[in-house]
């Protein structure tokens, strides 16, 4: 499958997985001049911006070790822009939601983790 394919069917598993859980996802693939937001999501107490990695086993690495230093700066690059459009009461948090698929494309087979508040604006 084609990866920019498997990507997208990742994020709309986590954002189901995430709606399962009772959030609402207010925005998928937000891009910016500066960045790109897999999803944005909120609760009752965040608005957080979730990073989606999709790997087949963690074998070599857990995913969310792949949300570098500069690609967390580039998504809160375009969470703070996020922000200023959409003004909130609520939290900003930056989450990670690795998906494991040992089959690829097959649903059934999905294992989630997430990992909240992965990390901070410093």
């Amino acid at each position: 499958m084609d990866p920019r394919l498997l990507g997208r069917f990742g994020e709309a598993e986590a954002a189901e997985y995430l709606r399962r859980k009772g959030w609402d996802i207010v925005g998928m693939n937000y891009r910016t001049r500066l960045g790109e937001v897999d999803l944005i999501a909120r609760n009752r107490r965040f608005v957080v911006f979730v990073e989606v990695k999709l790997r087949r086993d963690d074998r070599f690495a857990q995913a969310r070790e792949f949300v570098t230093r500069p690609k967390q700066r580039r998504i809160a690059a375009a969470a703070q822009e996020w922000l200023q459009r959409n003004p909130t009461g609520l939290q900003p948090r930056f989450d990670v939601v690795e998906i494991y698929a040992p089959a690829g494309a097959d649903a059934s087979r999905l294992t989630f983790h997430h990992v909240e508040n992965a990390f901070e604006l410093t």
